[in-house]
């Protein structure tokens, strides 16, 4: 029996490997690099010629305009208020914060595009950069971001020309998706909508328009332009928070990036196509003046019917190789033992 225990020994690593292997699987989304923001990560706002704030507006970064001079608003209470460094009325931090946002809006702009949607609502995408096609990117309804468990997932998005989100218009992000990862390259103005919800950093060419009682988990950065806000709320440092979970009356799908569809694809429900697709126009309803409720997503909320699920974004899921190796080492091993058991009886 001395001679069977480096067999044994084998069979064991055999086994780990192949059960670590297994448990190690997650669904790792592919996607571009994250831009690098530079110094102008530093700022919850940022301004090419202004930044004007009506109402109670704030922020937990800078706020800022080069090569402007004017920021209205941010008085603190009643007014808005300037979290971080407070306020950068064309000084060098804001200066070197343009620079900096230039640098990052030319990276996004030229990643290479591998799907394009004009309608962003309903969707659900895993990491990856995605255009409007020459149109006006718009969300009216939910757009939810999957992280796949991969806490590194990025997301682009290229406005071609402007970038419109509707009243009452939220972005969720799930399974490790962090906002800090999304990204807005517009090349003309951002508005978003009264009482919306919006995830990731806006990179403006011209200007962003805020209406009232928007609450965005990232930052608004206009290169030429002016930042017009409107009683709202910045969470520029909400990476690490809780997801943000689309409601069960819309449907989501996962689009890989190496996909590219032509226009916003709809899915038949398998059941109650009625039920389903008068669901599907109702608009959702988050509270527009105080935090979203963030709620941790179940397996029963996620498999919702009607919903298309596409094929990874992964370039190569090395667990697979690994799993194999483990379960074809454990075989030999097993058979080698039953070998040996037999010879000695």
């Amino acid at each position: 029996m001395k001679n069977s225990r480096p067999i044994i020994a084998m069979v064991g690593i055999a086994f780990i490997i192949a059960i670590g292997a297994m448990a190690g699987r997650t669904g790792n989304a592919a996607g571009p690099a994250p831009v690098n923001l530079g110094t102008a990560a530093n700022f919850s706002v940022l301004a090419g010629s202004a930044v004007t704030n009506t109402g109670p507006t704030t922020t937990d970064r800078d706020v800022g305009v080069w090569a402007g001079t004017s920021i209205v608003g941010f008085t603190g209470p009643p007014n808005g208020t300037a979290g971080g460094g407070g306020t950068h009325p064309a000084d060098s931090a804001a200066q070197t914060a343009q620079s900096d946002l230039t640098a990052a809006y030319t990276v996004a702009s030229n990643a290479p595009v591998t799907a394009n949607y004009t309608a962003l609502g309903g969707l659900r995408l895993v990491g990856g950069v995605y255009g409007s096609g020459g149109a006006t990117m718009n969300l009216t309804g939910v757009l939810t971001l999957d992280g796949q468990n991969d806490p590194s997932s990025v997301w682009i998005f290229k406005a071609s020309s402007d970038l419109v989100t509707a009243t009452g218009s939220f972005v969720s992000y799930i399974n490790g998706a962090s906002p800090c990862n999304v990204f807005w390259q517009v090349t003309s103005s951002a508005t978003l909508g009264t009482g919306s919800t919006f995830v990731g950093t806006i990179m403006a060419l011209a200007s962003v328009t805020v209406s009232d009682s928007v609450t965005i988990y990232g930052r608004a950065l206009a290169s030429t332009a002016a930042v017009t806000l409107i009683n709202d709320r910045f969470l520029t440092n909400a990476c690490q928070s809780a997801p943000l979970f689309v409601q069960a009356t819309y449907p989501p799908f996962t689009v890989a990036p190496s996909v590219a569809p032509t226009a916003t694809p709809t899915v038949a429900p398998a059941a109650t196509p009625t039920a389903t697709a008068a669901a599907s126009n109702v608009a959702p309803t988050p509270a527009p003046t105080a935090a979203p409720v963030a709620a941790v997503p179940t397996a029963t909320s996620v498999a919702i019917a009607g919903t298309q699920t596409l094929p990874s974004t992964s370039t190569g899921d090395r667990s697979v190789p690994l799993t194999m190796l483990g379960l074809a080492l454990t075989g030999i091993g097993i058979l080698v033992l039953r070998g040996r058991t037999v010879r000695h009886l």
